[in-house]
């Protein structure tokens, strides 16, 4: 709104509109006879009492009588204005000019003194002509045709300038007009706000209906307290929290769509009064709320009263959006770093392969199928969280500067999925698993870890996630069949699924009907997401069903049971103890149960020994054969030493013999001394 002071100088001169202007007009071109007077009499509108609104969309008039007289001039083309002494008394201050169909701004003679003009609702195209009204405060040029704001620089008094609808296109020369408190500048064709940051007094400012698409450039403006943006284009707002004295922000009709583009309107401790509707933003869920919430000073918006009910239900909106967005920013920097984790563990995978050399660990290897939503990470229980496509904002990059990327293994479970990452992950398995996690998890999915790891761990998989149906290898490195036999010792498997990704045993091309063989006992539902059906069954009962009898018939009875376990060592026995009895005394139902045992147990025997089990007992065997080496060494060497002293006594045993009878016969010659010393030694050992 314009200061009461020019509200009261415009009323004035709408209650006293009797005025006849005197106008002399004459071109150099016309001889003296040519005089022409005349005098014109109409009724204009009146002032509107309100000069300013929101807009400043406003028209006033004043009604006056015209008497204008055409006299000659100096300057070609330009009329020239002059008023009766009595007329200049009577409104000494105050020149209205409006609806006279001027062109051009006549040249005002005489009237120094002047404080309003008024030029409304004409076709003048520049500003001229009035450099000498150095004491003029109001001037009026509303709906005209100017496109270029000129003409004023001796204006230095001027406080209202009004320079609505015409077709301005850059706020320029405004350098002097220090003093401006109202400059209206609605209804042209403005694109940027520029050129306004000496304007320390401007109070006022209206750039509604503009080009404008965004809003900066306010600094300086330290006494604004009112700037009316409507129906411009404006996607964004930067500077206004710079404003100190700002209590009304007119936004309505623009294309703003959300409170990050407005935001340091929050930092604005003056705003009382604002408006969005018009905007997307307005649309939204949130607005109301986000508005309220960041903008506690707030009296209206949208030219509506703010209640204290709403503004506790803002305070209560906002903060469980905090805590989402917090909630949002947590799981983004764990999705991040297990991005990070994971590319660091498949470098050392790829180390240890010897696919590429070693490498900086800062460089990033993309994993194309590492799952979205992150729920455990390094034991750390999370909830889902959508992956979201773009760049991390700025306080996220931030945040992220801090992450480790030296991580060598990533555990988590995502819903009913247990995905483990690097061989270290394997540990988890030993972990104190809650017992509604471990019976949630159905899939368990290896990727970077070595199978023959991978086997060690199974029977711990086994008793940790009994409900586990579904396994998953990708860089697991299986090369051959034989290593699916290591699968049989699971409780139960309905769907297997190996990544052809560092898994060469996928490139043979009955890999699939071997492991439905080697894991009949299982039903295999799935392999690799396709249907097991009966025909892949029987085709695989023909390919390797041979492989099993050739196992089981071939190897001795003592190698056989030392390879089984407990379980088929008892099935074993009873084949074994039933092979002899006649086939009569065994019903057909039994003989069903005993071939089919016989099948099981056939295939038990085709095991899978791990690398690191075969060294170990490469390494056993080494020294046991070093102790049998030893041992039977030490026999040898036993016997022989026996066999040398067997063969001397040979050689001495007759004369020992000769000897032996010689004695007893000295001896038993005087019997009665023999016996004297019998009795003598049995008498000495007691």
């Amino acid at each position: 709104m314009i200061p009461g002071k020019y509200r009261s100088v415009s009323g004035r001169a709408a209650n006293n509109v009797n005025c006849g202007l005197h106008l002399v007009i004459q071109t150099s071109s016309l001889p003296e006879k040519s005089k022409v007077e005349f005098k014109l009499n109409k009724e204009t509108p009146s002032f509107s009492g309100r000069l300013l609104q929101h807009d400043l969309e406003r028209n006033y008039s004043s009604r006056q009588g015209d008497h204008i007289n055409l006299a000659s001039s100096s300057m070609p083309s330009f009329p020239i204005l002059q008023r009766s002494s009595e007329e200049k008394i009577l409104y000494s201050d105050r020149l209205t000019l409006e609806r006279q169909k001027l062109t051009v701004c006549p040249i005002i003679d005489g009237e120094e003194h002047l404080r309003l003009l008024n030029f409304q609702h004409n076709f003048i195209t520049r500003i001229q002509n009035i450099s000498n009204l150095q004491r003029l405060i109001f001037l009026d040029l509303y709906d005209n045709q100017i496109e270029e704001i000129s003409g004023l620089s001796t204006l230095r008094s001027l406080r209202v300038l009004l320079l609505g609808k015409n077709r301005i296109k850059k706020i320029s020369n405004l350098e002097n007009l220090k003093s401006l408190d109202v400059l209206d500048l609605h209804g042209n064709q403005i694109t940027k706000i520029e050129n306004v940051s000496h304007l320390c007094d401007l109070r006022v400012l209206n750039l509604a209906r503009n080009l404008l698409s965004h809003v900066d450039n306010l600094n300086g403006l330290d006494s604004l307290t009112e700037l009316n943006l409507r129906h411009n284009q404006i996607t964004f707002v930067r500077d206004v929290d710079n404003l100190p004295c700002l209590q009304r922000l007119f936004l309505s009709f623009n294309n703003i769509s959300t409170f990050e583009s407005v935001c340091c309107l929050a930092d604005s401790s003056s705003l009382s009064d604002i408006t969005f509707d018009g905007n997307p933003i307005a649309q939204e869920s949130w607005y109301k709320h986000t508005i309220l919430q960041n903008m506690m000073q707030l009296r209206q918006l949208d030219m509506k009263r703010v209640t204290e009910e709403e503004r506790r239900m803002a305070s209560i909106v906002a903060k469980k959006e905090e805590e989402k967005k917090r909630e949002s920013h947590k799981q983004s920097l764990l999705k991040e770093k297990k991005r990070l984790t994971i590319n660091n563990v498949a470098r050392k995978w790829d180390l240890q392969q010897h696919r590429i050399p070693n490498i900086a660990p800062n460089q990033d290897r993309k994993v194309s199928d590492s799952p979205q939503d992150p729920s455990q990470l390094h034991g750390s229980t999370v909830s889902a969280f959508p992956e979201e496509t773009g760049s991390l904002d700025s306080g996220l990059t931030s945040a992220l500067q801090g992450l480790s990327v030296t991580d060598t293994h990533l555990v988590e479970v995502d819903g009913d999925t247990l995905s483990l990452y690097g061989s270290g992950a394997l540990e988890s398995l030993d972990r104190n698993w809650s017992v509604q996690t471990a019976g949630m998890v159905t899939t368990v999915s290896f990727t970077f870890i070595e199978f023959d790891e991978i086997v060690q761990v199974l029977p711990k998989l086994k008793i940790k996630f009994p409900n586990s149906l579904h396994l998953k290898f990708k860089e697991t490195n299986l090369v051959m069949l034989q290593q699916f036999n290591a699968l049989a010792q699971l409780r139960r498997v309905d769907q297997l699924t190996i990544d052809p990704q560092g898994n060469p045993v996928v490139n043979f091309t009955l890999w699939k009907y071997y492991v439905l063989f080697r894991l009949s006992h299982f039903s295999m539902q799935k392999i690799n997401g396709t249907e097991v059906t009966q025909n892949d069954m029987i085709m695989a009962e023909r390919l390797f069903g041979i492989l099993a009898h050739v196992a089981s018939s071939e190897l001795p009875q003592y190698r056989l049971i030392s390879i089984l376990g407990d379980a088929r060592k008892k099935q074993f026995r009873y084949l074994l103890e039933t092979k002899g009895k006649k086939p009569g005394l065994v019903n057909e139902e039994n003989s069903d149960s005993k071939r089919l045992v016989g099948e099981n147990t056939n295939r038990a025997t085709l095991n899978y020994t791990t690398r690191d089990f075969y060294n170990e007992r490469l390494e056993e065997i080494k020294e046991k054969k070093k102790f049998c080496k030893m041992y039977m060494e030490d026999l040898v060497k036993e016997a022989t030493e026996i066999n040398m002293k067997n063969e001397a006594l040979q050689k001495l045993w007759p004369q020992m013999f000769i000897e032996l009878v010689r004695d007893a016969v000295i001896e038993i010659r005087n019997k009665s001394s023999y016996m004297k010393l019998c009795l003598q030694q049995i008498t000495d050992q007691k």
